[in-house]
């Protein structure tokens, strides 16, 4: 084993069994081997004191635990996205897909290009010429609008003396003609001086719209040039799997999109796709004779104000860059089943409330709610077969998560509920146990929601743009284990908002536990829909209904 990137375990892993097949890299619970290789990486990570500050900032790394081929060893790579220290090239960590940071390299020559277009840009945008131009230009509007304005006041002042003139009575044919004249005059005098102004100001307005024009010809060339280069980058990234296929991620992507058209956002690939660590180290691993094991991903450093992501913990290869070029890669390779498989449950050991207008059931972790895109199972489905009838879930909650849903047997069940839903007139409250210490007893999370649109489905905070989302909480215990159990009471419904609300380092800074997107990995997402209190839309009853959470 005399490859510089493939690393030795520093600590024996005998004993630990070597997993048959890669865990899943969208959701998993990391390997205590992929464990082992990332405590080895944090510690390697935190001696080098030249990165620290672009660390802090914030950073994902991925480690690979593979075996070599050829004899046998068993060993890690390790892998950072993007670059570091302005840099795709660090001894320890595994080679980029493409080095887009080559100094003779199709990527610094293209960006060459558009800077000299930016170049130009800027001295357009900046040129006394123009500058000049906009000032005669304004210059031209000021004497027009001050000049009509003038004129204006002068007729008007003129009507005045007229209509004084005719007051007094007395006046001639002759002096009733003069006056009618003078006001036509005036008049026809008027719309001259308009046009006279008009295309004084038209002129200099040409003037600044033909150097403006130069600048949007130049936006549009640059535009069509980082249309191209982009292209061209993206037909340099070639990808490896392990049955030996090489393609270029435009192909990738047409493939993959091709395939799952009801995925469809845009088969051409986003700006960085193929500079996350999960294909750097697969494509490391298939080029040099290394069968990959296991891997995971874990972020170092700061959490981005909008998204959440907690030092130390992993996360899974983001969607929008990573699934069509996993699809690729993992061909050939034998994957673990996703953690959560989808559970078996029987329709009437899920049914916790029925009358002739709705049903209420207790929905099991790992089921949709409703029927999605690429799977037709559900709550609604299962239940709706299994009563005979067509269903409408009023509400939703997460596949992850469990617990009590109302769905409707008729249209007006339907409608009047959605509406108390819609008025905060339904009352819910969820169980879940949080990975970490909430030091305060209770209190209120006010922090507004929006899709994060580049990495769907998670969820991110934004104050600009995003839709309000209040919880209430009331923690119910510290553990030992360093766990707190919590009661939340949303007063909004927005998605992924008690996860969100848990994690976000402005909320609790506690991710709810087992959840894949937000915080750590485990058997299950600890959140469950308890207890809700509604209205009866027919009978005006007050219905209360709970549902005890199985952790």
């Amino acid at each position: 084993m005399n490859d510089g990137k493939l690393h030795r375990f520093e600590a024996s892993v005998a004993g630990i069994a070597v997993p048959e097949r890669l865990n899943d890299p969208f959701e998993y619970a990391p390997h205590p081997l992929a464990a082992m290789a990332a405590e080895q990486v944090r510690t390697y990570v935190a001696s080098q004191s030249q990165w620290h500050d672009e660390l802090q900032r914030g950073k994902m790394l991925g480690v690979l635990v593979v075996r070599h081929q050829g004899d046998g060893t068993l060993g890690f790579l390790a892998a950072y996205s993007g670059n570091l220290a302005g840099s795709n090239s660090h001894a320890y960590f595994v080679p980029p897909v493409y080095d887009l940071l080559a100094p003779d390299g199709e990527f610094k020559r293209g960006e060459a290009e558009i800077s000299a277009i930016n170049a130009l840009i800027a001295q357009r945008q900046q040129s006394p010429t123009l500058a000049s131009a906009r000032v005669a230009l304004q210059q031209a509007e000021e004497e027009k609008a001050m000049a009509i304005d003038a004129h204006k006041r002068m007729m008007s002042e003129a009507k005045a003396r007229r209509e004084a003139m005719r007051s007094q009575g007395g006046l001639s044919a002759e002096q009733e003609r003069a006056l009618i004249g003078e006001s036509q005059f005036q008049k026809a005098e008027l719309k001259r001086l308009r046009q006279h102004h008009e295309a004084n100001v038209a002129e200099k307005k040409a003037a600044v719209d033909g150097l403006l024009s130069e600048i949007t010809a130049l936006k549009a060339k640059r535009k069509s040039m980082s249309e191209a280069l982009q292209e061209r980058i993206f037909r340099l990234f070639v990808v490896n799997n392990a049955l030996g296929e090489r393609i270029d991620l435009m192909e990738v992507f047409a493939r993959f999109y091709g395939e799952n058209p009801t995925l469809q956002a845009s088969a051409i690939p986003p700006s960085g796709a193929g500079e996350c660590c999960a294909p750097k180290l697969l494509q490391y691993a298939f080029s040099h004779g290394l069968t990959p094991l296991c891997m995971a991903e874990f972020w170092w450093g700061d959490s981005p104000a909008k998204e959440i992501r907690h030092h130390g913990h992993y996360y899974g290869a983001c969607l929008p860059k990573c699934r069509p070029i996993l699809w690729h890669m993992l061909r050939g390779t034998h994957i673990e089943p996703r953690q959560h498989a989808r559970p078996v449950a029987q329709a009437e050991d899920i049914i916790i409330y029925e009358d002739e207008w709705l049903v209420v059931a207790n929905k099991p972790a790992g089921m949709l709610t409703v029927p999605g895109r690429l799977h037709d199972d559900s709550l609604q489905s299962r239940l709706s077969q299994h009563l005979g009838m067509a269903l409408k879930a009023v509400h939703r909650l997460d596949m992850s998560t469990s617990g009590i849903v109302i769905l409707a047997k008729d249209e007006h069940t339907y409608s009047a509920l959605q509406a108390d839903f819609a008025s905060r007139k339904v009352h819910k409250r969820y169980t879940a146990v949080l990975d970490g210490i909430v030091g305060a007893k209770e209190g209120t999370i006010d922090l507004p929601l929006r899709a994060n649109v580049d990495d769907r489905p998670r969820q991110m905070v934004d104050h600009d743009h995003g839709k309000r989302a209040i919880t209430r909480y009331e923690v119910i215990e510290n553990t030992p284990d360093g766990r707190t159990r919590i009661a939340f009471f949303p007063l909004t419904g927005r998605t992924h908002q008690l996860r969100v609300h848990a994690s976000h380092c402005a909320g609790l800074g506690c991710p709810i536990v087992g959840d894949m997107l937000y915080g750590r990995a485990s058997t299950r997402l600890m959140l469950h829909a308890e207890a809700i209190t509604f209205t009866h839309p027919t009978t005006k009853e007050k219905i209360h209904l709970e549902a005890k959470a199985e952790f």
